[in-house]
């Protein structure tokens, strides 16, 4: 066996050692993942059934002749009722915290995969060329290696960290550059699971420099391309808020009442009842 035959086995096999720990990580943060996303399907049912139960209590009484007996009954089983969607809501924050912090890491994770399988082709072009003896050739006058994407070199940041950066520059009020963040981090990493918070952000960036018809078509952006995501109740609100900044109050109103009838009891839903009394029903 030649010397460039063994380093090419060599590197090879170094290679794909690395990178079977990163593949085998991916897979428990899936599974991981999966079994979160699980749970929280399950406590959103489970408020779903108390809220109906709420529902058919408030009817009853509705119906009922002797109020007194009722209403204390009433107010016993609402207070539990409450106690435990409250319990079940806390829950479903804190799971979707975590969903959201394995969903990063599973992106970096993702990441880290494609870029030592680069590394890996990179490193058998170079021996393939070694072994043609047209190493200098290949390599050229540059000395940039075969086969080297420059797109893919230029990705030296992970998605979290990348997102994390654009988040930094807009709570630094540094919008221009947030802006560029978020919309770089929408261009090279478009599949990662903070997209649609990117995409709501964006519209924030435009909201906070005051280009408001803009802000509008990113938010706008939200609800087309990721109309499951948890901003799209924001997204709607702050088209609202857009559309009062441009002084036409009747596209506000339609855009906070559609916040308060789709989204009832949520914290969006509250600003929109708080902004429609300040400008009057």
């Amino acid at each position: 066996m030649t010397k460039i035959s063994f380093f090419t086995l060599t590197g090879a096999v170094l290679l794909a050692l690395v990178s079977c720990a990163p593949q085998a990580e991916l897979v428990k943060t899936q599974s991981e993942l999966t079994s979160m996303r699980d749970e929280q399907s399950a406590a959103k049912a489970q408020i779903q059934e108390l809220q109906k139960r709420l529902d058919m209590l408030e009817t009853n009484v509705k119906g009922t002749v002797d109020m007194q007996k009722v209403m204390a009954d009433y107010g016993a089983k609402t207070d539990q009722l409450s106690t435990d969607i409250q319990l079940l809501q806390g829950k479903l924050e804190e799971n979707n915290f975590r969903i959201g912090d394995l969903a990063q890491k599973l992106d970096d994770k993702s990441f880290k995969i494609t870029e030592l399988a680069a590394r890996l082709d990179d490193l058998d072009a170079k021996f393939k060329s070694l072994q043609s003896g047209s190493a200098g050739i290949a390599t050229g006058a540059s000395g940039s290696a075969p086969g080297k994407d420059p797109k893919t070199a230029a990705k030296s940041v992970g998605p979290s960290e990348a997102y994390r950066q654009a988040m930094n520059d807009y709570n630094s009020g540094n919008f221009d550059l947030a802006l560029a963040g978020f919309q770089n981090y929408l261009v090279q990493f478009l599949g990662a699971s903070q997209a649609d918070h990117a995409q709501y952000w964006v519209g924030e960036c435009f909201y906070a420099e005051k280009k408001y018809a803009k802000a509008i078509e990113a938010f706008s952006k939200v609800l087309k391309d990721y109309p499951k995501s948890e901003k799209v109740p924001g997204a709607k609100l702050k088209i609202g808020y857009s559309y009062l900044k441009e002084n036409n109050h009747a596209k506000t109103r339609e855009w906070l009442n559609k916040v308060i009838k789709e989204y009832p009891g949520t914290k969006e839903a509250e600003l929109a009842k708080d902004k429609l009394r300040k400008i009057g029903k």
